[in-house]
């Protein structure tokens, strides 16, 4: 954790501490693209209860399911750009950094490569909310501190919560860390919520 630290107070330095943007509102034929890793596709979930699939019924909107299991952030800022430019999507829902913890990689890097991907959406007028995943930890769960740094600095709308309340869970878990069809349910539940506090919906 102490490697984090020149990282994160550089985050907390330059963030003015304003409230995230608030997002425009979603025309009803917008495209949403979900991106991220196995949280984002649906590992644990039986077939259309991944959080993409439920949360284009709550949305009414195109939900597009770009989550490959596995996939650490370097990975992502790689695939994310030509994902942007082929559906064109108003908005971005971020979930990734989870497999960077798991493998250790060092949190400089994530917090780089989030940023950027995050920058990558921007720069196409593309808006961008985030979830925070929670560090391992035998006892309370939380999300990694770098996903509130980077939120700040980027004044994006995040939910820190939600993924570490499931995952805190075992009724709410297929396995350690994947959720089970309860569990996505209230991922798309709360995401709605987030949008519809940011202004999206």
């Amino acid at each position: 954790m102490t490697k984090l630290l020149p990282s994160l107070l550089f985050f907390v330095l330059v963030s003015c501490s304003k409230p995230p943007e608030t997002l425009s509102k979603l025309p009803e034929d917008a495209v949403i693209l979900a991106f991220g890793d196995s949280l984002t596709y649906g590992t644990g979930a039986s077939s259309l209860h991944d959080y993409p699939s439920l949360l284009a019924g709550l949305t009414e909107r195109e939900v597009i399911n770009e989550g490959i299991p596995g996939e650490v952030s370097s990975d992502g800022l790689k695939r994310l750009p030509a994902l942007l430019d082929e559906y064109q999507p108003e908005l971005l829902i971020l979930i990734h950094g989870g497999n960077d913890m798991l493998r250790k990689i060092p949190g400089e890097q994530t917090i780089a490569n989030l940023s950027k991907m995050i920058d990558e959406a921007r720069s196409r007028n593309v808006a961008v909310v985030m979830l925070g995943v929670p560090q391992p930890n035998l006892f309370r769960l939380n999300s990694a501190d770098f996903y509130q740094a980077i939120a700040e600095n980027q004044r994006i709308p995040v939910d820190l919560e939600t993924l570490p309340d499931i995952l805190a869970d075992n009724g709410m878990k297929s396995d350690m860390i994947h959720p089970n069809d309860a569990g996505y349910q209230r991922m798309a539940d709360n995401i709605f919520r987030l949008l519809q506090e940011a202004g999206a919906i």
